[in-house]
């Protein structure tokens, strides 16, 4: 599915000037059908659930618990 650059920007939440710097600098695959750049969005699929993987991953380093540290003593 194609998408122009004002869709992807919002699909990705990231503003039309960085989406078209990325075009300009090959980042970003487009093709120019003579008025606008369309983008395919199934080249963002990987890298999408490759953030989503990492944000759980996150999350779950975020809320595990410390160790207690058998060094410490109760200074009362």
């Amino acid at each position: 599915m194609y998408m122009t650059i004002e869709e992807i920007a919002e699909y990705l939440s990231l503003p039309e000037s960085y989406i078209k710097k990325m075009i300009q600098l090959n980042r970003i695959r487009a093709v120019h059908d003579g008025k606008q750049y369309l983008v395919n969005k199934e080249q963002f699929n990987q890298h999408l659930e490759q953030l989503e993987k990492a944000r759980k991953q996150l999350e779950e380093w975020r809320n595990e618990p410390l160790p207690e540290d058998p060094d410490v003593k109760d200074e009362d």
